[in-house]
């Protein structure tokens, strides 16, 4: 999925300075953006008060939308590089298209994984013929600079591994949990997985101590380590943990995400994620008036201009909060 904000600004994102070593609750509020002409997301990440978790470093929840007599999601091509973005969902379709020849249509609970590297471009659309309610989460993880040039691929899962307990189904998105692992490529150790409560579940979930971990809440009510979370927020947990306590008051829905805190210090973009400023520059002019990001075939549209860069350049200088 697109950043689709016209006034896109640089974030500085990475680096290990602020990363909380010990656990907190952090609750974000979330930012709320247009994305095309009927869907409205709630953006998490980057955040005023927090820019990554782990290599997480975009997070947008959508839904759950009426778009029984609406377009749905549309999404034009538009160019990614040096991350992988993650689509989830858990009502609606979302047909993919990308440059390396993908088209491939995701359906709830099932995984989306593309991997930009240094180059790709795609489409994210609602099916001519589709399902009335749209619900899911958006999300990018940043890639190392040992990777982030890889060759561009695509992936889809339609089986995922589970993680269950009394009330509680957890589906591995990507990384490991309680030792089940998605066969997903990752390049940083990370986790995500989405957690199913039944009402009136109370159980906790493992966690790797070294991780800084957060919960994105997608639906009903539920209390991560006592701190109610409604849907469309998301709770920063810190590090130093190693179970995390959960509560269901209704029949609920949470995303668990994190990993090892992201030590590169990154420029990030409007769908770029760079180290300097001049790699910026360059993707988006090669966007604009190249051929680095392929051609998306098949989608009914133009390619998405890029924004205009901001004036005043930032310099990478360590996670900001």
């Amino acid at each position: 999925m697109s950043n689709l904000d016209r006034q896109a600004v640089l974030s500085v994102c990475g680096g290990r300075g602020f990363v909380v070593a010990e656990p907190v609750r952090e609750l974000l509020a979330p930012r709320r953006v247009q994305l095309g002409e009927s869907t409205e997301v709630r953006r998490l990440l980057p955040n005023l008060g927090r820019r990554m978790v782990g290599a997480w470093c975009f997070v947008d929840h959508y839904g759950p939308d009426d778009i029984a007599e609406e377009p749905g999601m549309q999404v034009p091509p538009h160019p990614h590089m040096g991350l992988q973005t993650v689509s989830w969902l858990h009502e609606g379709e979302v047909l993919h298209r990308d440059s390396v020849g993908s088209l491939q249509t995701i359906r709830p609970r099932e995984l989306g994984l593309m991997t930009s590297g240094r180059a790709i471009s795609h489409s994210e659309e609602s099916p001519k013929a589709h399902a009335r309610l749209l619900h899911g989460a958006q999300l990018w993880v940043a890639l190392p600079d040992a990777h982030r040039n890889v060759e561009p691929h695509f992936q889809h899962h339609a089986e995922l591994p589970h993680v269950t307990a009394p009330g509680l189904t957890a589906t591995v998105i990507l990384g490991e949990l309680d030792g089940a692992a998605s066969p997903g490529s990752t390049y940083t150790p990370i986790v995500g997985a989405d957690l199913a409560l039944a009402s009136g579940t109370g159980t906790s979930v493992p966690l790797e101590p070294d991780f800084e971990y957060a919960v994105l809440a997608m639906s009903g009510e539920a209390h991560v380590d006592g701190v109610p979370v409604l849907p469309g927020s998301m709770l920063y947990l810190g590090c130093g943990r190693t179970e995390l306590p959960l509560r269901a008051e209704s029949d609920a829905g949470l995303m668990l995400l994190g990993g090892e805190p992201f030590e590169e210090e990154l420029v990030m973009w409007w769908n770029f994620i760079g180290r300097t400023n001049e790699e910026i520059a360059q993707a988006r002019s090669d966007w604009m008036g190249g051929s680095r990001f392929g051609e998306v075939k098949g989608y009914d549209g133009a390619p998405l201009p890029a924004p205009d860069l901001p004036p005043v350049p930032l310099k990478p200088r360590g996670h900001v909060r």
